[in-house]
C-alpha cells in the first residue's frame, strides 16, 4: 500500500482548504445574487392600510329656547326705553332687590348714557347747588340809620366856639349808639333762575357722578319684608350704603318702607318728582327704582330736543311726557 509523506500530506490539505475556500466563494456568490441580502436583514413590516377620510360633524341643532326663569337668559334685566344713540352704548349698574340683604345682585340694568354716563361739569353742580341754596333765600336782616334811632334831634353843642369836632347829632354813625350807614336792610331776596338747559344738565352731571363713584344702586321695587327700622339699617350696613341714604320711587310708596324710614334720620325718602341735585349731593348713596329710573330718563331726555322749532314757541307743547 502506497503512504504518502509529511510533505505529501501538507500539500493534500493546503489543496483541499484552497478548494473549499473557492466552493465557499461561489456559494456566496450565487446566494448574493439570488437574494441574499434579504436573508441578512430583517424583513421590513408590510405597510399600514390607508386611513379613511374623515367624517364631516354633525349639523348643529338650534338651542333650545330659554324660558322666563331659566338660569341661563341673559343677565340685563332692564333695557333703556329710550332708543341710544348709534356708537355710544348704554352705561350699567347692578338691579337688586329690598326683600333680602343677600339679593343685592340680580341681574343688571341698562342707563341711558345720555343721562346716566355724560361729562361730569363740576362747574354745572356748583352754580345749580348754589342756586338751590339761594333763590329762596330771603334775608330779613334790617338795622337802623340815623334817622331811626330814638332820641338825636337837639345838636349836642355849637357850631363853633368850643373847640370840639362840629356835630349835628348824637346819633351820628361817628357816635356810640348811633345809627349804622350801609347796614342790611330786609327783607331781602336773592331769588334768580338758572335757564332749564341749566338745572336739566346739573341733574344729569349728579346723576353720573354718582353711578361713577358706585353710590348709585337700582332696585326693582320698594317691598320690604318688615316695617322694622332695624331691618333697613342693618341692609344699608350689610351693603356698604354709607351714612346717608336717599331712596327714589315714582308711584305710591309702600307702607312698610314708609313706616321704617318715619323713625331714622340718615335715610330719606321721596319721589322721584321732588329729586334735586342738592339732595343727591347732600346724601352719600342715592337708591333709585326702575320706575324712577324710567322717569328720570324720559323726562330728562324730552329737554334735549324740547328747543327744537319744530312750530313756533307761541303755541303750547303738546309732546310733554
Amino acid at each position: 500500500m502506497f503512504r504518502a509523506g509529511p510533505r505529501g500530506a501538507a500539500a493534500a490539505a493546503w489543496a483541499w482548504a484552497r478548494a473549499r475556500g473557492r466552493a465557499g466563494a461561489a456559494r456566496g456568490a450565487a446566494s448574493t445574487g439570488s437574494g441574499g441580502a434579504e436573508l441578512l436583514s430583517p424583513p421590513s413590516p408590510p405597510p399600514s392600510p390607508p386611513s379613511p377620510p374623515p367624517s364631516p360633524p354633525p349639523p348643529l341643532s338650534p338651542p333650545p329656547p330659554l324660558s322666563p326663569l331659566s338660569p341661563s337668559r341673559s343677565p340685563v334685566l332692564r333695557a333703556c326705553g329710550v332708543p341710544v344713540a348709534p356708537g355710544r352704548g348704554a352705561a350699567q349698574a347692578w338691579l337688586g332687590s329690598l326683600r333680602h340683604p343677600q339679593h343685592q345682585r340680580l341681574g343688571l340694568a341698562e342707563l341711558h348714557p345720555d343721562v346716566f354716563a355724560i361729562t361730569p361739569r363740576l362747574d354745572i353742580l356748583h352754580a345749580v347747588a348754589m342756586w338751590q341754596k339761594n333763590f329762596k333765600r330771603i334775608s330779613y336782616a334790617k338795622v337802623k340809620t340815623r334817622a331811626e334811632v330814638r332820641g338825636g334831634g337837639r345838636k349836642p353843642w355849637r357850631q363853633k366856639g368850643t373847640g370840639r369836632a362840629r356835630h349835628g347829632s348824637i346819633r351820628s354813625p361817628l357816635w356810640r349808639g348811633g345809627g349804622i350807614a350801609h347796614g342790611p336792610r330786609g327783607p331781602t331776596s336773592y331769588y334768580y333762575m338758572l335757564p332749564m338747559k341749566v338745572r336739566v344738565l346739573g341733574l344729569k352731571a349728579a346723576l353720573t357722578v354718582k353711578l361713577m363713584q358706585d353710590q348709585l344702586h337700582v332696585v326693582d321695587n320698594l317691598e320690604m319684608p318688615t316695617a322694622d327700622p332695624r331691618y333697613l339699617q342693618d341692609l344699608a350696613r350689610y351693603r356698604h350704603w354709607g351714612s346717608s341714604v336717599l331712596i327714589v320711587d315714582v308711584d305710591e310708596m309702600p307702607e312698610n318702607i314708609e313706616k321704617a324710614v318715619a323713625g331714622l334720620k340718615t335715610i330719606t325718602l321721596i319721589p322721584v318728582i321732588g329729586l334735586n341735585v342738592h339732595s343727591m349731593l347732600k346724601h352719600q348713596t342715592l337708591v333709585l327704582t326702575v320706575a324712577a329710573v324710567d322717569f328720570l330718563e324720559k323726562k330728562l331726555l324730552w329737554h334735549d330736543t324740547r328747543y327744537s322749532p319744530l312750530y313756533p314757541f307761541s303755541m303750547p307743547y303738546s309732546d310733554i311726557p
